[in-house]
């Protein structure tokens, strides 16, 4: 486990292209290194599955082709690690952990979910970042079979009820103003408490 107890879990999730990381990383920098992390649990998937498949894990942890040419297969080896230990990647992830304020920005499954709300209960909550179908082929996507129909691209459409709701369109403008009047607010308050 983490060697300090979190104050506040932000659990985000999106479809791909939907500004997961744009929006956590914009939460970050409002927020400060001193205050807030970022954790993505892909991070954890991907060193390990690059290890097992003689694979440059940096290059995994970019946006690019390289990333894309092994998405499907490390999905599904992925699922296989869940299968056997469903906690697997949230314990690795958390480890480094030091802030009092967590954004975990890749949050795929319900199982995921799962592990915060019973490891941290008090703390955890759901976010959802949402972009139109057409903002994400601005931004590159393009439905890809086995991918964009997979549980870790579809595994949250139901059956979660989000805390907030993000909606990231256009200019960025809508976007600050709903981080300024929710999240950041409760975000600064929980870091200020002891």
């Amino acid at each position: 486990m983490a060697t300090v107890e979190p104050k506040l879990i932000l659990l985000f999730s999106g479809k791909r292209k939907s500004g997961k990381d744009y929006v956590t990383d914009l939460i970050h920098k409002r927020l400060g290194p001193d205050v807030c992390c970022i954790l993505r649990l892909s991070g954890p998937l991907k060193q390990q599955y690059a290890q097992d498949h003689g694979l440059d894990f940096e290059e995994l942890l970019g946006a690019g082709e390289y990333k894309e040419k092994y998405r499907a297969d490390m999905i599904q080896w992925g699922e296989k690690q869940r299968e056997k230990d469903p906690g697997f990647f949230c314990r690795v992830a958390i480890k480094a952990a030091q802030q009092s304020i967590w954004i975990v920005s890749d949050t795929r499954r319900l199982s995921d979910l799962q592990w915060f709300w019973r490891e941290y209960p008090s703390q955890s909550r759901c976010v959802r970042v949402e972009a139109s179908e057409e903002t994400r082929r601005e931004r590159g996507w393009e439905f890809t079979t086995g991918i964009d129909d997979a549980e870790s691209e579809c595994g949250l459409d139901q059956g979660v009820d989000f805390d907030w709701i993000i909606k990231n369109e256009g200019d960025g403008s809508q976007l600050e103003e709903q981080l300024a009047t929710g999240l950041l607010s409760i975000a600064k308050q929980k870091a200020k408490e002891d």
